[in-house]
């Protein structure tokens, strides 16, 4: 997991952002779009066990380290031209960004702090709490959100689950009625936070525990 690159470019302007060609050379998690469920699909077709939802998470990044594996190739999870050509078949096209290139910057600057302990109150990567790490992330982007879980779930826009795309924030009643804790949704069905017993982890929304306590979702982006 951390293998994933450290987001390097912060986000100026939310309202600025134009499709453009990225100068990265790869589809990595965080990306979004018809060229990654097309890309899903053959992995399903394959055999591996991903979902063809057109958003890039953690288990296709496995799943495609497993098929770079079979191919010889370097397994770092990420889909450049050789290894788009491998798999598809064909040339790999210009990756272009819009929406979709501030929720990349914002997982690949989240999954930097996998590890980081839980400290109650904690809002640096000394220790975290489940607020203060979505709120830190968030800010790395350029984007201010407010301090508490509770707060946070009143910004943006209501999503359902079927809508939710990598970058939403999902919340979750735990110790207290209602929004009492918040991550990150990866894709997958997994999400990113701040757990009480092992700090900056991933973990599934379709899990028994996080299932029973999930009560929304909000659109920041």
């Amino acid at each position: 997991m951390k293998s994933f690159l450290r987001a390097l470019i912060m986000v100026m302007c939310l309202l600025t952002v134009n499709v453009s060609t990225s100068n990265a050379a790869a589809y990595r998690v965080g990306d979004q779009g018809a060229e990654i469920a097309e890309i899903q699909g053959k992995l399903v077709i394959l055999g591996y066990d991903v979902m063809a939802d057109g958003a890039f998470g953690p288990a296709m990044a496995d799943a495609i380290k497993e098929f770079q594996k079979s191919q010889g190739m370097k397994a770092d999870g990420l889909i450049g031209p050789a290894t788009y050509s491998a798999l598809l078949g064909k040339e790999m096209p210009a990756i272009t960004v819009g929406s979709n290139y501030i929720s990349h910057r914002i997982i690949s600057n989240a999954m930097d702090y996998l590890g980081v302990p839980y400290v109650f109150g904690g809002t640096s990567p000394y220790g975290f709490d489940c607020s203060g790490y979505v709120q830190y992330v968030f800010a790395n982007a350029g984007i201010s959100l407010p301090r508490t879980a509770d707060v946070q779930y009143e910004v943006g826009s209501p999503i359902s689950t079927t809508e939710l795309v990598a970058g939403d924030l999902v919340f979750f009643s735990t110790y207290t009625w209602g929004a009492s804790h918040v991550g990150i949704y990866l894709g997958d069905n997994n999400f990113i936070h701040a757990s009480s017993s092992r700090g900056i982890a991933v973990d599934s929304l379709g899990s028994s525990y996080w299932s029973s306590h999930y009560i929304g979702a909000r659109r920041i982006l």
